[in-house]
């Protein structure tokens, strides 16, 4: 049975959307067709692709397997259709970050690869949806937090970068030395929440406060930023996350002593494979340069 082209393009994006009627709003469809399109394409391919339950769909195994497939055959028709209209077809890099790291990660690569021959495509979200969309070639290269080691994906450990309290220059307590968390206790917090940690911390300082008032937590590290540097605000966040504002000065690290050892492990993640591909090569190879000055390390 003939295989229609715009059904894979149908199949990619309701495993992206993972709901058939959010697929069709997109197309100006009702959700019914949808639901026969992609009957007839599992009829064509002989497997189910999607469980249905009531939040929308999510892709069986089956689907996982086929949607790298996909994806190739439309990105391969697209180059031709550029090959014919004379425009130069070149690689593609989809890389994917923990919102928080958008800013260090991104900008960094992008400013470091722009004059490379392959064109580079970013996105965020969090690292268990990375990973999966590692999996089913969605993305090519991820930056995430430590997590478990996944079948199939390689990691790689870039860097460590410890929880930090930092405020304004203009602080009352931007120049205090040997600050403690009852000296912070009472001043409008709001730390990022860096993870499970950040709940306990928020309980220790609670038991520090000498009045009742609210301890907020903010995501991602750009609200919890923008807080420090424009509304008087103290933070906790990835030391990482705002490494530029620190070196020129825009915000300043508090000198707490007995802050909580805490951490985040920023991890690359991406597809093994036989096939070679320079382009991602290169991506890995300048992120890893790009972690040794994030360590410090030149």
């Amino acid at each position: 049975m003939s295989m229609d082209l715009d059904d894979l393009q149908l199949l990619l994006d309701v495993a992206e959307l993972g709901s058939f009627s959010q697929a069709a709003a997109i197309r100006g469809w009702s959700q019914p067709l949808v639901s026969q399109r992609i009957a007839q394409l599992e009829l064509s391919l002989g497997a189910p692709l999607f469980q249905r339950h009531r939040r929308g769909v999510t892709p069986t195994r089956a689907c996982e397997q086929f949607l790298p497939s996909a994806r190739s055959a439309l990105a391969t028709l697209s180059e031709g259709r550029l090959a014919l209209q004379g425009a130069p077809a070149l690689p593609c890099i989809r890389l994917a970050s923990l919102p928080s790291l958008t800013a260090v990660v991104f900008g960094s690569l992008l400013m470091e690869l722009v004059d490379e021959p392959f064109e580079i495509r970013c996105t965020t979200d969090h690292s268990g949806v990375i990973m999966q969309e590692l999996l089913t070639g969605v993305t090519d290269i991820g930056f995430v937090l430590k997590c478990p080691p996944v079948a199939g994906l390689q990691m790689e450990l870039l860097c460590c970068s410890p929880i930090i309290a930092i405020a304004s220059p203009l602080h009352p307590l931007a120049r205090c030395h040997g600050l403690t968390l009852q000296d912070i206790a009472d001043q409008r917090l709001a730390p990022q929440v860096w993870g499970p940690g950040c709940d306990v911390f928020i309980q220790q300082l609670r038991r520090l406060r000498r009045a009742a008032s609210p301890l907020h937590a903010v995501q991602p590290a750009s609200a919890a930023r923008d807080l420090a540097l424009e509304h008087g605000f103290i933070t906790l966040m990835p030391e990482l996350a705002i490494k530029r504002d620190l070196e020129v000065g825009r915000l300043v690290r508090l000198d707490v002593r007995n802050l909580p050892q805490e951490h985040w492990d920023v991890m690359m993640a991406w597809r093994g494979g036989k096939r070679p591909n320079p382009a991602r090569e290169t991506v890995l190879a300048t992120a890893r340069t790009l972690a040794k000055r994030w360590r410090n390390e030149g």
